[in-house]
């Protein structure tokens, strides 16, 4: 594929499109409360890191989104356990507050149903890296969503993350694109996003029953949800994996 990948700050015009391409995440994704609040800001903030690929009916086939932040300010240092919710609101504030980033954070890549199976998530992987090196930064991170994880959900995600296959490369295809690109796996983000809601709203979004107490495992999930009918709600916790790029 033909792809013509630019910043959103040089074509504005992309940004409907952009989120009007079709994806393939789970809805319940959608309602992690950092997520639903912070990720259509982050074009408005900071469209010189959003990346867009077009085909050649300039129709877009993917997006590239992450934000700068100061991994190295005071209290920081650390990559956090908060992943992906943390080093949004650390963006957020950090813009805020006006403080110097060092370090960007891939927040997410998202391929087209349609045009998946053709390596474009590894030529956005490459081109976020290479706007981040282009902007005098040393280093990416990444708050990586194993992509098979979702198959396995009662596996713990330290062990799952650190499967490899007899070439060496991690077992997940995902973890795999990363390291392949330059990525080291670092460690394991136990709360990275955090979807609470009632069980009422759970059965909208999955079309499952949520009337038992315990453990529910639900198509798209890395782990399982926890389920309380009593009380009237269910929790998500989803871990990912940190992955560090040094450009």
């Amino acid at each position: 594929m033909n792809l013509k990948i630019t910043t959103l700050a040089e074509r504005p015009e992309l940004n409907g499109p952009m989120w009007a391409m079709p994806d393939t995440w789970a809805e319940f994704v959608q309602y992690d409360l950092v997520a639903w609040s912070h990720m259509m800001r982050i074009p408005v903030e900071w469209p010189e890191y959003v990346l867009v690929a077009t085909d050649e009916a300039g129709q877009v086939v993917a997006r590239a989104l992450s934000v700068p932040f100061a991994l190295r300010a005071p209290g920081r240092g650390e990559l956090p356990d908060g992943g992906w919710d943390q080093a949004v609101l650390w963006a957020f504030s950090d813009l805020k507050r006006g403080r110097e980033p060092d370090t960007v954070s891939a927040v997410e890549i998202t391929v087209a149903p349609d045009a998946q199976g053709r390596g474009l998530s590894g030529q956005m992987l490459a081109a976020l890296r290479e706007n981040a090196r282009g902007r005098g930064y040393g280093e990416v991170v990444a708050p990586v969503r194993p992509n098979a994880k979702h198959l396995e959900p009662a596996t713990p995600v330290e062990e799952y993350a650190r499967r490899t296959r007899d070439d060496g490369l991690p077992h997940d295809p995902w973890l795999r694109v990363h390291v392949r690109a330059g990525g080291v796996i670092e460690k394991v983000a136990p709360v990275s996003m955090t979807v609470a809601g009632t069980t009422a709203q759970w059965r909208d979004w999955t079309g499952l029953p949520f009337d038992a107490e315990g453990v529910v495992e639900v198509p798209g999930a890395l782990v399982p949800v926890h389920c309380e009918p009593a009380r009237g709600y269910a929790v998500y916790v989803e871990p990912n994996v940190w992955v560090r790029h040094v450009l």
